[in-house]
């Protein structure tokens, strides 16, 4: 009862925290984004400021950024499929093209009605991934808009949920561990049908009598990201670093990064050893929050 309390009070201490330190842009979302598939179920909405994805029986549906990026921070709210959303994914990841592609990825597993999402996080480079990170949300993503942010620069990529740090990727290319720096990526995000291994391992299947499922955008923020154009300065290592892109986490953020990994981390592919058999991944054995 002791930890559970503990645990309720830090949440109280991250909402007053988070409210008071996330600043996000109120955009023209038809500026920023175009709707890629799954026709009439991607739509903009009130004016310009709220995106809905939608997936039904035929299809899903997704968008992406008109622009491109090499290091920065990006922020948008969404709030995620509500109810039984057991089988359905939403993507939201930033990714180069080709075979060889970086990729920077959130995705957001369906549950059957009362069970918490999955926060599925992955960094591929070079066309390789490989890296996943799970974790449960400490709040009901589904009842009311959250920021959702990537931090990426040529130090550490660090993924953030309502401006508190779930996961830190380091640069570790002086050992040897590929990191993406060189390919520009845009932003991209769907919604789809993945109940072959969504829900709890493929054994909950999407109930369509539930469709269709929608999840909803707003507040896109890349202020403080670099933008890939013939237009702009060249995005470089040495610039990408700044305040809104930090080297790395400042003692509280460390903290909260510990709070998390502690009580809501439930995969760690640095801890599978069964999938390793022939030792940890090269990156896993110098990680430190």
């Amino acid at each position: 009862m002791r930890g559970i309390v503990v645990v309720m009070i830090f949440v109280l201490v991250l909402v007053s925290i988070n409210t008071k330190s996330t600043s996000l842009v109120n955009g023209n979302l038809f500026e920023e984004f175009e709707l890629t598939w799954g026709g009439q179920r991607a739509k903009i909405v009130e004016g310009g400021k709220v995106l809905t994805l939608s997936l039904d029986s035929i299809s899903g549906s997704g968008f992406t950024s008109k622009r491109q990026y090499l290091f920065g921070r990006i922020d948008m709210q969404l709030k995620l499929v509500a109810g039984n959303s057991a089988g359905t994914v939403t993507a939201y990841y930033l990714s180069s093209q080709g075979v060889n592609h970086d990729e920077i990825d959130f995705e957001f597993l369906g549950n059957l009605s009362g069970d918490p999402y999955i926060v599925h996080t992955n960094v591929y480079t070079q066309g390789k991934g490989d890296r996943e990170q799970q974790f449960y949300l400490w709040f009901d993503p589904t009842t009311n808009f959250h920021t959702y942010s990537i931090l990426w620069n040529n130090h550490n990529i660090i993924f953030m949920v309502d401006n508190t740090p779930i996961r830190v990727f380091n640069n570790e290319e002086r050992r040897g561990v590929p990191f993406p720096n060189k390919q520009p990526m845009k932003l991209y995000s769907s919604l789809w049908n993945a109940d072959q291994w969504a829900t709890r391992g493929g054994l909950v299947k999407t109930d369509w009598s539930k469709a269709p499922f929608n999840a909803y955008y707003r507040n896109f923020n890349d202020a403080n990201a670099c933008v890939v154009s013939r237009s702009s300065p060249p995005c470089t290592a040495k610039s990408s670093a700044n305040a809104a892109v930090p080297l790395g986490l400042d003692a509280p953020g460390r903290r909260r990064l510990r709070w998390v990994q502690k009580y809501f981390m439930i995969y760690n592919y640095c801890n599978d050893l069964k999938r390793f058999p022939q030792g940890r991944p090269m990156e896993c054995r110098f990680t430190k929050p």
